[in-house]
Formats: C-alpha cells, structure tokens, sequence
C-alpha cells in the first residue's frame, strides 16, 4: 500500500516541502532513498526500538521509503515520526485518510517520545503558505509554531498519542499563545542598564547617537575603561523589535537550535559577542551541514568583537561584504545559501599591545611602530564601515565611587525612538534604508545637506586633522543623526563640530 506524508527541509532560513512515500510490499527489506543523510538513514533503528516499546511490530515487509524532491539533501532526526507514521499507514494501522491535512515532524527516542527539533518556525510558516490544516510536532516545538497565525498546532509527548490522534480514538490539544503576552511585555525588560555606569558620559552620549542613526561604532581604550561594560549595555537602548523584524530573527535562531528552550519568540534585540578565535565559517555560515554563523544570528541587532586585533585578518575580511549589504551569500561546491545580516557593528580594541597608549597615568612602553603595526591589523576598508571611532580613558576614583545613578536607559531609549522615528518618515519612499546609517552617497546630498558655515568647518576639520576623504561621508551621516535626536530639520555648525570628535582613528597623527 502507498502511503505519503508530509514533512519539510530546511534551505537558509527558509522551509521546502518534503514529501515522503512509503511503499509496502511483499518481502522483508528496507529502503530509504531520496538523498538522505547519515542521521536520517539511522532512523530505521530508533523507529523500530519505538514501536517496539510501545506494542507495535514494525511490519515484516519490503518497506520502500521515497523522500522527495530527491535532489534536496534531507539532513537530521526530525523526519523520523513523518517516516514512522507513512510505514505504519502503510501497513494499515494508521487510518491514512487524514495524513494530507498535516506536516508532521519529530525526533523519536528509543521508547517512542518525542523530541525538540530545529527549524520549526520556518516550517511551520510553509505550512501555512501551503494552506495545510496543521501542524504535528513535539511538544517543546509547540510555542514556537504558534506565533503562526491560521494553523493549528498539535503537540505530543510520544508517538502513541499521535497514532491516537490520526485514527481518531484520541485528541491532541490545539496549542494556543497570547502574542501580545508573549511579544510586546517583554521587549523593556533589561539585565543591563546604563544607570550602572558611573561617568563616560561621552562616550554614553555616542552609543546614544549610534543607537539613534544604526551606525557601526568602535571603541579604543586601556582596558579596564569599561569597553565591553558598555557594549553590553547597547540593546537596552535600541528600539524595540517590530513583530516582523520578530520573526525573521527567531526564524535564523530556530534554524541554528539557539531559541530558548520553551520560548515562542526572540522578543529583544540579539547580542553576539563571539570570542577572536572564532573561525570564518562561524563568523559568517556555512559548514557541512549549513547553519547561519554569528553574523546572522546578531541580524536586527548587536555583533560585538571585543579585541578587535586580535581576531584573524581573514575573518575580519569576511564582515566586509555583509556589513555594507546587509546580507551574506555561502557558496559552496553542493550548496548556496544567503542568510540576512543586518547588523549593528560594535568593537573594541586596546590602543597598543601594552594597552597605555594615551592613558592618563600609566606610561605606555611600546615603540611608535608597535603601535602602528597594532592598529594596522585593522584593514583600512573595514575600518571604512565605521562610522564613529571613540577614545574612552579609564574612570576617575571619585565617578567610580559617585552614589548618584547615571541616566537610565530608558530615558535614552525614548530620545533614540523620537529620532528613528523621523529617519522612518523621511526614507518611505526609499527601498531598504530605514536609518541614517544606511544612506547612500546620493541620499547624502539629499538629505544631509549643510550650510556654508559648517561647510567651512568641516574643510577646516579635514585640512587641520589631515582626515581621510572616507570620513567626509561618515562625518555628514552623524551630523544628520545628532541633527535628528534634536529634532532639528537642518545639520547645524554645532553638529558638525560634534560629529568631527568622533573620527579619532582617522585623525593622521593619532597612534604617531
């Protein structure tokens, strides 16, 4: 008897429809084609300890196993309740006229419960594009389908109560969450604060303008200074996740595993603080079975390498290309995948090996060409994607041991919002830009134009501190964000002079 049951694969980010057909006929074999992995080739074993375990013979026939498209690569253990389900309809003891209504996926173990598998948001997505009654999953995948709206989710413990459930002698309760419980009460709730930083007031100020306007930011210091403390910090003040931007990220941590046990949605923004010996596959995807890398799971959020030096010249030069199109295709011999990566841009670095170059009170013992070989390791095109490079000095004893809080983050919050919102208004009409920092060269004669005053300025800025000519766009960019957080119409001499101080790195005699 021919039987089909539907399952699905997943490519990049998104799910394709796998269909599985299972034939039974006279004889005692098992096949299973359609480009199947290892994983999915041991299915046939934990299948059968399964039935086995829960009083059902697996059937004494030649069971043929198609999984099709065969030219898709099916990979995992989630397809082994798909496949346990067509072999036992095969054989008659699943009433097999319901099996078109569902996409069925799960891990069995040995005694037939089901376990977590990866992915199922996308799947559960398809699902509903495919117009599918349902979805049959584990019950610790069940929260996260259920931010799928229009598709009923059934949730189980093990493979008998889905046997119960298809022959109709048995229910599966429908899976039900409350998106605005879920979702919009817990995007304020922080670990970090800035009211725990004591001091760095500037250096607060410019995460609040690149908050504001997207911008990659860079911070050089001793350590000990507060880098990463602040860094940590910076989720707190970005918007809030729109539902939309939600689901794109959950979808990227649902494919690679990384979702919250129990959770339905990633309802903050990501933080990705990658240690420098990651390698450029984990940076930016790929492998042999394809996951995204960290650049993708920080997309719609934070990407943070601390010591920026000390991470291998080709993996810095990977983020190139990701970071100017938001996005990053992985070719291989056998696969292409693009995965997003909108990302903001945040990293670190001691001025020196040593780390006192410039400090206040500590003298530094590196030699000038120390120094500059320390910070040429940084390439010059990706210090391009850049756009605000500040010099942070440690905290004084008498801020450190100040009692009086700091300006809390969701004061800041509110500035960063009220400036995001302007920057939306003002790019309806232009297709993926949605903040300053996104401009293009054209946008910025358009919208960032300045007066003869500040234009004087800034020929005065370049020619005194011999700044590159890629800082001349940078510094409009900013300008145009600080002129936001204002709520200033046009960029002004003051916003000029304030975006200047924050092209320390491209100044010519810094590091000198």
């Amino acid at each position: 008897m021919l039987t089909k049951v539907y399952a699905a694969a997943i490519q990049g980010i998104n799910a394709t429809l796998v269909t599985i057909e299972v034939n039974a006929l006279r004889g005692i074999q098992f096949f299973l084609v359609g480009l199947p992995d290892n994983a999915v080739k041991e299915s046939y074993h934990r299948i059968h300890s399964a039935l086995q375990h829960n009083g059902l013979k697996f059937p004494s026939k030649k069971i043929i196993v198609n999984m099709a498209p065969a030219d898709i690569r099916k990979e995992g253990s989630a397809y082994d309740l798909p496949i346990a389900i067509g072999i036992l309809a095969s054989d008659g003891i699943i009433n097999s006229g319901n099996l078109d209504k569902y996409i069925i996926m799960g891990e069995l173990g040995l005694d037939g419960g089901l376990m977590p598998v990866k992915g199922i948001l996308p799947i559960a997505i398809k699902a509903k594009e495919l117009g599918y009654h349902g979805i049959i999953l584990p019950q610790q995948n069940a929260a996260e389908a259920a931010v799928v709206e229009g598709l009923s989710i059934y949730a189980a413990d093990n493979i008998k109560q889905v046997i119960s459930f298809l022959n109709g002698e048995g229910e599966l309760a429908a899976c039900n969450i409350n998106l605005e419980q879920e979702f919009y009460s817990r995007q304020s709730s922080f670990e970090f604060d800035f009211s725990d930083v004591r001091g760095q007031e500037s250096v607060k100020r410019a995460f609040e303008v690149a908050a504001a306007g997207g911008h990659n930011l860079i911070m050089i210091g001793p350590p000990g200074s507060g880098k990463s403390m602040m860094a940590k910090r910076l989720p707190s003040i970005l918007p809030p996740l729109t539902l939309q931007e939600s689901l794109e990220t959950t979808k990227i941590h649902s494919v690679s595993g990384q979702l919250p046990d129990g959770a339905a949605l990633i309802t903050q923004r990501p933080f990705r603080s990658p240690h420098h010996t990651i390698s450029s596959v984990a940076l930016c995807g790929g492998g042999t079975n394809p996951r995204p890398g960290e650049i993708s799971l920080a997309h719609n959020g934070v990407l943070f390498l601390d010591e920026l030096p000390e991470f291998s010249r080709d993996v810095l030069e990977v983020m190139r290309q990701p970071l100017e199109d938001r996005k990053i295709c992985v070719a291989r011999a056998n696969y292409k995948i693009e995965y997003p990566a909108g990302v903001m841009f945040v990293a670190s670095m001691n001025p020196c090996p040593c780390g006192y170059y410039n400090h206040p009170t500590k003298a530094c013992v590196c030699t000038p060409g120390q120094v500059q070989r320390y910070l040429n390791r940084i390439s010059g095109p990706l210090l391009d994607r850049i756009d605000l490079q500040i010099e942070i000095v440690p905290v004084p004893f008498e801020k450190i041991s100040d009692a009086h809080e700091g300006e809390s983050s969701a004061v800041i919050r509110e500035r960063v919002i009220a400036a995001r919102k302007i920057q939306e208004e003002r790019y309806k009409g232009e297709e993926g830009v949605y903040c300053n920092a996104q401009m293009s060269p054209k946008l910025i004669k358009k919208f960032a134009a300045i007066d003869t005053q500040s234009l004087a300025m800034l020929k005065m800025a370049m020619e005194r501190f011999n700044l590159s000519a890629r800082a001349y766009d940078r510094i409009l960019k900013v300008a145009r964000t600080i002129a936001d957080l204002e709520a200033s119409e046009n960029i002004k001499s003051h916003h000029i002079a304030e975006a200047i101080g924050y092209r320390n790195l491209d100044r010519e005699n810094w590091g000198a």
